[in-house]
């Protein structure tokens, strides 16, 4: 896919801003200065006119070069714009994450409560039948009892 002629140049913005930064731009830089010099010492040019070029080659290239810093920074500005609307969602999906783990322990608070309940209902009905079962028991004792004391009279 043609890039378009907007990219094109962001593309170079960032290429010169990288490059600008570099090692490579001071030695580059420092030896055309130097050599701005020498050719004034060596007399090929006139020392004003060296000033005068040497001055307005510097004087463009630090405009080009502000453009393109500017240029640099309104992509990240954007790209940070982005980044901020992405935290900005996450922190919404956070919230309703928290909602929903609230709401999910209540609902185990809520359980654990109706365990608890059913724990005692249980207890409950366990003593009932404990007092079920004595009383059966205290029921079959007074029966037989009783069984034995009718056989006895029987057999007088």
């Amino acid at each position: 896919m043609a890039k378009k002629p907007k990219e094109k140049l962001e593309q170079f913005a960032f290429m010169v801003t990288r490059s600008v930064g570099s090692i490579g731009s001071v030695i580059v830089h420092s030896i055309l200065f130097l050599g701005a010099f020498v050719s004034v010492w060596s007399g090929f040019v006139a020392f004003e006119s060296m000033l005068l070029f040497l001055t307005t080659i510097v004087s463009l290239e630090a405009i080009y070069l502000s453009i393109f810093i500017q240029m640099t920074i309104n992509y990240q500005a954007e790209d940070i714009d982005e980044i901020q609307e992405d935290i900005d969602e996450i922190q919404e999906d956070v919230d309703e994450i928290q909602e929903d783990v609230d709401e999910i322990q209540e609902d185990v608070d809520e359980i654990q409560e109706d365990v608890e309940e059913m724990t005692e209902e249980e207890k409950e009905e366990e003593a009932l039948h404990a007092g079920q079962a004595k009383t059966l028991e205290e029921i079959q004792t007074g029966l037989k009892k009783l069984i034995t004391d009718i056989e006895r009279l029987q057999n007088k």
